[in-house]
């Protein structure tokens, strides 16, 4: 499970999950059995061991009242993710979107919102599937016709609505442009324009985006690359 909190990714891992050569990425490595959880830990790139589901909901709290600006990301490792991922779901109201990376040949669908760049996505009407959505949602957006391909990922990121603390789920998938023809951007949806990107170009561009829209680019390159090496690659 990986979340957002102002534009910061948590993961929630297995211990198993985390790589020596990861290890070597974070600037702190501190054991709860060890030290108490306190908001001074949160900065730089931090991994949690032993992490419990009480004190994940302490993190995540801490997180809703102000993200520290030295924070970039926290990685919490333990035995009971299932158990870490319901107590914090559980402490929001939980609403369901999907999107995806609309390719043809060697290019992606990107859209310019907002002064970000973005990938079409969008909630579930009521009784609506998942794939249904990132379907209807890229065609609404964009005007482009796409069909299923692959699931890519999944992201959370929270906000605020009404007073309501809101954990937003969004289910991402790989499609294949099946007609471009009536490709216009969702001016209602505050959509600039709409470009055909190679992988090399959107890294240029992904540089004014959001981390989860560059966590998703990513996940699809790491599939692509291990398609091509004939491994399987399950991202968590």
């Amino acid at each position: 499970m990986i979340l957002f909190f102002d534009d910061r990714p948590c993961k929630i891992v297995r211990p198993n999950r985390i790589s020596a050569e990861e290890t070597s990425h974070f600037d702190h490595i501190i054991d709860l059995r060890l030290s108490k959880f306190s908001k001074e830990m949160l900065s730089g790139h931090v991994l949690f061991l032993n992490t419990t589901g009480s004190v994940a909901v302490q993190i995540v709290q801490s997180l809703e009242t102000t993200v520290p600006v030295e924070l970039l990301s926290i990685t919490m490792a333990t035995r009971e993710k299932s158990i870490l991922e319901d107590r914090i779901k559980g402490l929001y109201k939980v609403v369901k979107a999907a999107g995806g990376v609309v390719m043809k040949e060697d290019k992606w669908l990107f859209m310019y919102r907002r002064k970000k760049w973005d990938l079409p996505k969008g909630k579930l009407d009521k009784s609506e599937k998942s794939k249904a959505a990132a379907v209807r949602e890229i065609e609404e957006e964009t005007g482009v016709k796409a069909v299923i391909k692959d699931k890519l990922c999944t992201t959370w990121h929270t906000y605020t609505f009404n007073g309501n603390r809101i954990l937003k789920k969004t289910k991402w998938y790989v499609l294949d442009c099946v007609d471009d023809s009536t490709m216009a951007p969702q001016v209602e949806e505050q959509i600039e324009k709409l470009d055909w990107l190679t992988p090399k170009e959107a890294k240029t561009v992904l540089i004014n985006s959001f981390s989860s829209i560059r966590f998703v680019i990513s996940t699809l390159t790491k599939i692509q690359q291990k398609n091509e090496q004939g491994i399987s690659y399950n991202p968590e």
